[in-house]
């Protein structure tokens, strides 16, 4: 279940007001327009954008990268306990009542991945391709988590060039011009260097976090379904629920040092 991330969401908040009070102790909030120039914003937005869309193998991937914004906002993976103990939970039914039993069970089951594991489980499905099955869509997310990481690295990469070949523009129209007028020199250097700026706030506020959050989550994420997966195929081998406790146990604790690793 998917819920917002309030510490992500505050700290892209403050990190856009921190640039906004800057800019409005310089000279006062009017001042703010002076940092809008949309033939800027087309140059470095647009140049970055179209560059990564460039690297991208379908417009699909393009927009799904896209859409990993709000992925990178909210928590994607499941409390750690809760699956821990429906693992148990299930591993004791089975013991007592038989895989069988577990069919009811599976139908409370909220994470689709063990959800998926226990019916193929319940149907009676060879052991050998149920462990298949699952450590496909494992290497599909882990693809798919790579990619959005991939796209929002690339675009981090391309803002800051965009926005200096935006800067490379400003002065060469500006250099054209001095000589007839050399009083808007200021004017242009000004305009010439926002889409430095622009690049620069690109990269560092939305990208670079972006993808730091997405590949710490995307590390969770898949080091939570290898749990599932061994608890799954433990409870398939009708392994006694205290042994299945135990790697439960053991595997947390591998769990929660890659995540401090991730962090």
């Amino acid at each position: 279940m998917k819920k917002m991330n309030m510490s992500a969401l505050t700290g892209f908040l403050c990190c856009f007001g921190a640039i906004i009070t800057g800019i409005a102790t310089n000279g006062g909030i009017r001042t703010i327009l002076n940092f809008i120039h949309i033939p800027s914003m087309l140059v470095t937005f647009g140049g970055a954008f179209f560059a990564v869309m460039i690297t991208s193998e379908s417009f699909g991937e393009f927009a799904d990268g896209l859409k990993s914004f709000s992925a990178a906002m909210s928590h994607q993976t499941q409390n750690l306990d809760d699956i821990a103990n429906q693992i148990y939970e299930m591993a004791v039914i089975s013991r007592k009542d038989g895989l069988l039993a577990l069919e009811e069970y599976s139908m409370k089951i909220e994470n689709p991945y063990m959800q998926k594991g226990i019916r193929l489980t319940v149907d009676g499905t060879d052991p050998e391709l149920v462990k298949d099955i699952l450590e496909t869509d494992l290497l599909h997310t882990s693809e798919n988590n790579r990619r959005r990481v991939t796209f929002w690295e690339n675009l981090g990469a391309y803002a800051p060039a965009w926005g200096m070949v935006g800067t490379l523009l400003g002065l060469i129209n500006m250099m054209k011009s001095m000589g007839a007028d050399p009083g808007s020199v200021g004017l242009g250097m000004s305009l010439a260097l926002i889409t430095t700026l622009y690049g620069s706030v690109l990269a560092n506020w939305v990208c670079i976090p972006i993808a730091e959050k997405l590949k710490r989550s995307s590390t969770l994420q898949e080091l939570e379904m290898e749990l599932i997966m061994e608890g799954v195929l433990s409870i398939q081998a009708g392994d006694n629920p205290m042994i299945i406790k135990e790697k439960i146990r053991t595997f947390r604790s591998d769990w929660e040092e890659q995540g401090q690793k991730a962090a």
